[in-house]
């Protein structure tokens, strides 16, 4: 077990009764310590949604096309940024998740578990701790957006950091409640590939919904109204968000940020209450 590791169990173990939040911060920033030590994460955070939005960016820049869907004439590098931040905040949450069937073989999610720290701050702390390091991943991604025609202002950039922090706590609780039910890191990851890359596929991401069976799929998938609250911010300026082609269509920012509040609070919701038993992998030591 390392140093960090077991600092921060004496820490949980000496105060969590008596300050819950500060074994939430302990867990959190045990997560993100854990992230910048391993570089090829770091890498593969910014490298693998960089290739998806040049390879098909500029792969279906020609051929990119939606009559009568609202988007004529957008080009797709721009019409699929908001996609690639949904999948670094949803592809984050895979990877750092994990951690949980990894702390539960090494040990330390037992220790957490006998600890006097409330299930809540312990689901809090992970979930925290993921969302934070999807939301600076996706805060470096949009530096990109810079090379394209989208106007940023501070205000609008704090919105949107605001917006996506809100998605990341979503997904990462999803990732978390899936998780908490597994031993294994290959049953997780081919469950999570089955569920969340469909999830994203069909959020919007690559092309809108039309009016077929398909188009009602990508409706109900709450991931849709992430990307299209992403599309919204995106084209806050005011002089521009009510003719940019890049939003006709789209559900309002307020439904948006409404069904992506109740699937943040759904998820953590049952995330913490599914915590809350013991599964045959905490018994073990």
């Amino acid at each position: 077990m390392s140093t960090t590791t077991v600092t921060t169990d004496a820490r949980l173990h000496t105060t969590a009764a008596a300050r819950p939040w500060l074994g939430v911060w302990s867990l959190c920033w045990r997560e993100l310590i854990r992230f910048f030590r391993q570089r090829n994460r770091v890498i593969g955070a910014l490298g693998q949604p960089l290739l998806f939005w040049l390879m098909f960016g500029f792969g279906f820049r020609s051929t990119f096309s939606m009559p009568g869907a609202g988007a004529e004439g957008v080009n797709f590098l721009e019409y699929f940024f908001p996609g690639i931040l949904a999948m670094i905040l949803l592809f984050t949450a895979i990877f750092t998740t994990i951690s949980i069937i990894e702390d539960r073989r090494e040990g330390f999610l037992q220790s957490i578990l006998v600890s006097p720290l409330p299930r809540w701050a312990m689901v809090m702390g992970k979930v925290l701790g993921g969302s934070l390091i999807a939301v600076l991943q996706a805060l470096l991604f949009l530096l990109l957006g810079l090379t394209l025609d989208l106007p940023f202002s501070p205000l609008q950039v704090v919105a949107v950091t605001a917006f996506m922090m809100l998605v990341a706590v979503g997904l990462t609780s999803l990732g978390f409640l899936v998780a908490w039910q597994l031993d294994s890191s290959q049953g997780y990851h081919a469950i999570m590939s089955t569920v969340l890359f469909p999830m994203w596929l069909l959020s919007g991401a690559f092309f809108p919904a039309a009016d077929n069976w398909l188009g009602w799929v990508i409706r109900v998938n709450p991931l849709t109204y992430a990307v299209a609250g992403l599309r919204h911010l995106l084209y806050w300026q005011p002089a521009a968000a009510s003719t940019s082609a890049a939003v006709k269509g789209l559900p309002a920012f307020a439904v948006c940020l409404l069904v992506t509040l109740v699937f943040t609070a759904v998820c953590y919701l049952l995330a913490w209450r599914s915590a809350l038993r013991t599964t045959k992998g905490d018994l073990l030591s």
